[in-house]
């Protein structure tokens, strides 16, 4: 996860964008922080999906194939 100052930051940003805009500066900053924002939630997404196993109410193991065989491949279960 991104640090709460840059987290404030985009913030920061979104709000003076609705309400004055951006200099040149300031929206290429934006960008910059977003992009940043976005490959960090992807990661994290992508660690989750591939750490989960999933069971029915029977407590039988209906993980999907495509993770299984991920999650064989990295040895994480």
């Amino acid at each position: 996860m991104l640090p709460k100052e840059k987290l404030a930051r985009i913030n920061e940003l979104a709000k003076k964008a609705k309400e004055l805009g951006l200099s040149q500066e300031e929206a290429k900053e934006q960008s910059s922080l977003r992009a940043e924002y976005l490959r960090t939630f992807r990661s994290s997404m992508k660690q989750t999906i591939e750490n989960v196993r999933i069971y029915d109410s029977e407590g039988e193991e209906v993980t999907p194939d495509k993770v299984r065989k991920i999650q064989t491949n990295k040895k994480l279960h």
